[in-house]
């Protein structure tokens, strides 16, 4: 089929396969979207950061301070996504990655506290509804997927002064970083501080408050380690997921 060949080409893998079957009607329609995609792309571009290669634009897409947004190849943003790379680096988005309809990623929270901004490795997708709030840093690494309504945040309000309102004490910054190959399950949350080791599954509405060891499939509120993907794998985590300090839960 001519179009799979041409999105072998795009992506660069030549084992892409389409595993349904698509009529006449279909095709036209997809192509006809992503032909309007293109177009929005390619005007957008002009005002990023860097960018190699083609991006695709849905309608409603809105990106704020470009020039500190870096686009790698194939590129796919949805409809209304959102996009603010206010930050000391930026927004960083590698080859082949897809944001679907309405995710959010911001960088900078309160004005007078500058972010540190957003990577996202090459290959990875982020579902509909997620929002990443990259105000302490977050990596994103390669083959990554993201459920839809995930949430992931690196900067937490502190609390543990009563005298004082909550809004007035400041922030606690702490870089997330989820390594190659893992799955992050619909409405599952990722706290401040937290690795999530490469292939790990975390389970749909998991709330993640320490970091978890390479391998791990995690689950619960709090999460916790149910066990290794790894055949007799020691069934450890870094750190052990317990209730999180509260000066730092946000």
């Amino acid at each position: 089929m001519l179009i799979e060949k041409v999105i072998r080409k795009l992506k660069g893998n030549p084992d892409y396969k389409w595993e349904s079957k698509y009529d006449l009607r279909d095709l036209v329609e997809i192509t006809s979207v992503r032909f309007k995609q293109v177009l929005r792309g390619s005007w957008k571009k002009i005002f990023f950061k860097a960018s190699n290669g083609l991006v695709f634009i849905g309608t409603g897409v809105i990106i704020r301070h470009p020039y500190l947004f870096t686009a790698g190849a194939n590129l796919i943003l949805e409809d209304h996504v959102y996009i603010n790379a206010l930050s000391c680096k930026g927004i960083f988005v590698k080859d082949n990655v897809s944001l679907a309809r309405n995710c959010t990623m911001i960088c900078t929270g309160v004005i007078a506290h500058k972010g540190v901004g957003i990577t996202i490795g090459n290959n990875s997708g982020i579902n509909a509804g997620a929002y990443l709030a990259g105000q302490g840093g977050i990596e994103i690494g390669d083959d990554v997927i993201i459920g839809p309504g995930v949430k992931i945040f690196s900067e937490n309000h502190n609390f543990s002064d009563t005298d004082k309102n909550i809004k007035d004490q400041g922030v606690t910054r702490s870089s997330v970083v989820i390594e190659n190959n893992c799955w992050i399950g619909a409405g599952a949350t990722i706290l401040a501080g937290v690795t999530i080791g490469e292939g790990s599954v975390i389970a749909a509405g998991c709330v993640v408050t320490k970091s978890v060891a390479s391998n791990s499939i995690v689950a619960g509120v709090p999460g916790r380690v149910l066990k290794n993907r790894k055949p007799g794998e020691v069934e450890v985590i870094i750190k052990s997921i317990t209730r999180p300090d509260v000066t730092k839960y946000g």
